[in-house]
């Protein structure tokens, strides 16, 4: 009963949230409901008549399980997902609220939750120690630096998941004469190394833990040179420094070690086409339709059901403004700033506005942006524009990328839109690359709402 009246209250601070032009009532209510009930998502995990689906890593969870989610839905299944991006504890708790009935009973047949790297044990312990729950799939999209003043190197999160699937290996020795042993289903990306090593070990260690895996398989693909951005170039199993026939962004390819023959595991799944552009998208729409399939959905269903995907908030997102379209990259770390550039510049662009912003969601540090190649900037005839919070930090680095080139810096985020879009006519693009906050911010000029 407990539960009912907590979900009621959070249930009004989501709509208090929305008529009062406050936020999209995305984290307030799950926050509510934990500090009062820390059971509470338990109580809804119990209520999935299929499964969940959890989608981490550091780049592409929105987009990936958005993917998932849409093509759930046209299939004709009821599915709970925080679209808003709160993907701490906090927010897939309050998708539930506010999908559930003010009782707290919750008809749906899929939970699909992008998840914090951070928040990803905590998740994976509520949901494997509930007993009603038979299995779940976790799908493991790549692990790069972000935000190192608050998780540190990626290491570090890696070494988290590790552990919590050592957990599970834990949990299922004692429940080896049990019937109500967990399967869990993960999709991993076979070319970053950590996430292949982590799907890997599980999976070889526990037979309840089954590994799929995508990955590209096109060396046309191949970059011509490494990425400034470059994480994890180390052997995952003994140390050694990795060899690569070839790198697709980052330390994301084809991949294996000299010393302990550890290698890239052959991908279930290496091709389908994407429906928006880039190639990180390439490997989301892997991540989402290798998904699709270890829950049984057919292909035929799956490229239907994508042929109109339209992008999540701030992901390839368009917009338009007096008469001008406004299409905006979140860029949160410097791999994704790096996919960004690249995606953008073979779209020829005239205008690019680059925005920064050292607020808690985008992380306080912002040496990153020297990780960053603005160097493939030079000598292009493009109107870049910088702005955001620390406006004169990137000045400084795109000054030393581009050197003699000019741009502008407008440290008014309002004045920075309002210029952009003098810069192109009737019918033309300007490309909008920028941090959490600072994609929010754009968002909020642009539309007059924003999210909390």
């Amino acid at each position: 009963m407990r539960s009912h009246w907590i979900i009621g209250i959070g249930k009004l601070v989501s709509w208090m949230s929305t008529v009062l032009h406050l936020g999209a009532g995305a984290t307030w209510p799950g926050e509510i409901a934990l500090r009062v009930n820390h059971g509470i998502f338990a109580f809804f995990v119990s209520q999935f008549r299929k499964e969940i689906i959890l989608v981490a890593g550091t780049n592409g969870k929105t987009t990936t399980s958005l993917m998932i989610t849409q093509v759930l839905e046209k299939h004709g299944f009821s599915v709970v997902h925080n679209s808003s991006g709160a993907n701490l504890l906090n927010g897939v708790v309050s998708a539930c609220i506010q999908r559930s009935s003010w009782n707290g009973t919750l008809r749906a047949d899929y939970g699909v939750f992008e998840v914090d790297e951070n928040s990803l044990p905590v998740v994976i312990s509520i949901i494997k120690h509930k007993e009603s729950v038979k299995g779940f799939t976790l799908v493991l999209l790549n692990l790069f630096r972000d935000q190192l003043d608050r998780y540190g190197e990626v290491d570090v999160i890696a070494e988290k998941w590790e552990k919590s699937l050592r957990e599970q290996r834990a949990q299922h020795k004692k429940k080896s004469n049990s019937r109500n042993k967990k399967i869990i289903q993960i999709i991993a990306n076979a070319d970053d190394p950590l996430i292949a090593h982590l799907a890997s070990i599980a999976s070889i260690s526990t037979p309840d833990i089954k590994a799929f895996y995508f990955g590209l398989n096109d060396r046309a693909l191949f970059q011509q040179r490494m990425d400034h951005a470059t994480d994890s170039i180390f052997c995952p199993s003994c140390g050694s420094r990795l060899a690569y026939e070839g790198m697709y962004y980052s330390h994301i390819g084809v991949w294996h070690c000299l010393s302990c023959g550890a290698k890239r595991p052959v991908p279930d799944i290496d091709a389908w086409q994407s429906p928006l552009p880039g190639l990180y998208n390439q490997y989301n729409t892997l991540a989402a339709v290798a998904a699709l399939r270890s829950v049984g959905v057919s292909d035929s269903h799956i490229q239907n059901a994508l042929t109109d995907f339209a992008p999540a908030f701030g992901r390839q997102e368009e917009f338009l403004m007096d008469g001008k379209r406004l299409k905006l990259f979140l860029s949160k770390n410097p791999a994704g700033f790096n996919a960004s550039l690249q995606t953008v510049l073979n779209m020829k662009p005239i205008t690019l506005l680059l925005v920064l912003n050292d607020r808690i969601p985008d992380g306080r540090d912002v040496s990153w942006i020297w990780d960053v190649d603005f160097e493939v900037l030079g000598n292009k005839k493009i109107e870049i524009i910088v702005s955001g919070d620390r406006a004169y930090d990137l000045a400084v680095r795109i000054k030393y990328a581009i050197q003699f080139q000019n741009f502008t810096v407008e440290t008014d985020l309002k004045k920075a839109i309002s210029h952009v879009l003098q810069t192109v006519k009737n019918g033309e693009t300007v490309y909008i690359l920028a941090t959490y906050s600072a994609m929010l911010a754009v968002r909020k000029v642009i539309t007059g709402k924003k999210i909390v």
